[in-house]
């Protein structure tokens, strides 16, 4: 018997929209949340005065204990167990263990000595290894101590699996905070912005970013990308800023690569960076370890797709067709800001002409400097802030536009 039945393109319809609204209202919480974090790294909260405090000021700090291998069952488990991971919260499983060594005085932050990642626990947890527990040495409410871990996480980019945030470090760690008249911390005015932002992130968000003009006030311009002065600078903030010509060997520590060739090659999840154009100059990931695993560098291709460079937040090998750059100032931005410097120069290199070590020592990139003629890092940092949280709230507007 012929069958009547049609497709129903009217649910199909449906059903692809309602996953398309979900994957953007995460996104969209994703953006809200790397905005925020930029707002507060840049103190572009109203006019806010904020001040310099010692995170062993502020906090006491102990070392977490591992657990027994035999009692993490993850499967199984009621109680969190929180480890090095830079996401969920570092939540790495739930597990079953009645011993001394639950953490019951919450809430507190948790820092991973190597990631360097804070997160906020606001329950009975077990921890891992080298895990730092920062707990307020006055009463801090949840509000404020989710501000904190957002400025703490501003000083990620400076550590690494060879300069870890131990005890130590972390106490001498200063970050900035909004103050009171009295020059303490603001936990009343912290409280309540990260409060408002849970109740509505997008809108309050938004409602913020119009009122924050200290962004485009540092960067020497005016909200329409228009200079003072009545330059038309396409966006680009140069108000009042001079520009000089510095050797990449004034700004990078220059290194050289180790191949693994492919008879070595073993299947992982580390980033192995080749002399690809491609995928962040990511070539393959690999289980293979050698001397040139780090974090927070810069790779320049002097082979195959010479002139390439690439910024690695993440901890990656590094092959001899590249060279590997370790920013002597450590800061994403400023990192970021250099690779695109370096990135400029490339048409000039080719396949008869590498970018080989001592050309690379070489070569000049212009930097913006201070009145006293040393690189204004600051201002670079503030300019890379300020355009990244633009492009981010395009983003947002777009994505709330589409959701609506």
């Amino acid at each position: 018997q012929h069958s009547t039945a049609q497709p129903d393109w009217a649910f199909m319809e449906a059903f692809v929209k309602q996953k398309e609204r979900l994957q953007i209202g995460e996104l969209m919480n994703k953006l809200s949340s790397q905005a925020v974090d930029l707002l507060i790294a840049n103190g572009g909260l109203k006019e806010r005065e904020w001040g310099e405090f010692l995170i062993g000021n502020l906090f006491t700090i102990k070392i977490g204990k591992s657990i027994d291998g035999n009692k993490v069952d993850r499967k199984t488990g009621k109680t969190a167990y929180i480890t090095r991971k830079e996401s969920h919260n570092g939540l790495d499983g739930f597990i079953d263990d009645n011993s001394e060594l639950l953490n019951i005085d919450y809430p507190v932050i948790t820092i991973g000595n190597e990631t360097a990642e804070p997160f906020v626990q606001n329950y009975p947890f077990f921890t891992g290894t080298k895990v730092n527990i920062l707990k307020a040495k006055s009463e801090i409410s949840l509000s404020a101590l989710q501000f904190i871990a957002t400025s703490l996480r501003m000083h990620k980019s400076k550590y690494s699996y060879s300069f870890t945030i131990n005890s130590t470090r972390l106490k001498q760690q200063k970050i900035l905070l909004p103050i009171d008249q009295s020059g303490d911390p603001d936990w009343q005015f912290m409280e309540a912005f990260m409060k408002k932002i849970e109740q509505d992130k997008i809108k309050t968000l938004l409602s913020y970013y119009n009122k924050a003009t200290i962004f485009a006030e540092r960067n020497g311009t005016e909200r329409n990308g228009t200079e003072r002065n009545g330059t038309e600078r396409n966006g680009t903030e140069y108000y009042n800023i001079k520009w000089k010509p510095f050797k990449i060997s004034d700004v990078c520590e220059i290194n050289s690569g180790q191949d693994i060739y492919e008879r070595e090659r073993v299947a992982g999840n580390t980033p192995y960076i080749t002399a690809t154009a491609n995928n962040n100059g990511i070539g393959y990931f690999v289980d293979n370890m050698n001397a040139t695993l780090e974090r927070d560098c810069i790779s320049v291709n002097r082979n195959g797709s010479v002139g390439y460079a690439f910024y690695h937040p993440y901890a990656a090998l590094y092959g001899n067709d590249t060279r590997k750059l370790r920013p002597k100032y450590q800061s994403k931005y400023v990192s970021l800001f250099i690779t695109t410097c370096i990135l400029k120069q490339k048409e000039k290199y080719g396949y008869g002409y590498k970018m080989g070590t001592d050309r690379l020592k070489k070569q000049k990139i212009l930097l913006p400097v201070n009145p006293q003629g040393e690189i204004h890092f600051e201002w670079i940092e503030n300019a890379m802030m300020a355009k990244e949280l633009n492009q981010i709230i395009q983003l947002i507007h777009y994505f709330d536009n589409k959701q609506q």
